[in-house]
């Protein structure tokens, strides 16, 4: 199951972010509920750490492989980048939000994923992340179901530890 939607996840991440041709990745390493991975696009590498939700609402639909990433594109400039990963496509012009303990951040939405609104945020989210307690994300689909996601933090700090000096 994690393989499959582990795979996904790449695929995903892969087309949203333009990479026509980039290696398998790597796992690096573990975290409790968050892994580390890489993977060589072009001339550098890309890292990410991934986690799968511990709980779905509504229960009685089918979600999809859903996916809490932040990556790390040294050769593109990006550091610690937000991104969630939806197993179906959102509603146009929707908001993603992602409540850590009480401090909410806004995700806009394209097709399946969402990234942070304002991305000087982005920040302020890993460091909740790994300083938080909980994490929820909240999406509505395309067809107006409104969803939500429960994250474990455990393990995300340490997860960003290994990808820190991805080059």
């Amino acid at each position: 199951m994690f393989v499959r939607s582990f795979t996904t996840a790449l695929i995903l991440i892969l087309a949203s972010a333009g990479v026509a041709s980039a290696q398998s990745p790597t796992r690096i390493q573990q975290f409790k509920a968050w892994g580390a991975y890489s993977y060589k696009s072009g001339n550098s590498n890309v890292c990410y750490v991934l986690s799968v939700p511990t709980a779905k609402e509504p229960a009685n639909v089918d979600h999809g492989d859903i996916f809490f990433i932040v990556s790390q594109r040294p050769g593109q400039n990006i550091s610690y980048e937000p991104q969630a990963m939806m197993g179906y496509v959102m509603k146009e012009n929707s908001k993603v939000n992602v409540t850590i303990d009480n401090k909410t951040f806004v995700m806009f939405v394209k097709e399946r994923a969402a990234w942070v609104e304002n991305a000087a945020e982005e920040p302020a989210l890993v460091m909740a992340m790994k300083t938080g307690k909980s994490m929820t994300v909240k999406a509505t689909s395309r067809k107006g179901t409104v969803t939500s996601y429960a994250y474990s933090l455990q393990g995300i700090s340490a997860a960003l530890k290994q990808i820190e000096s991805c080059k």
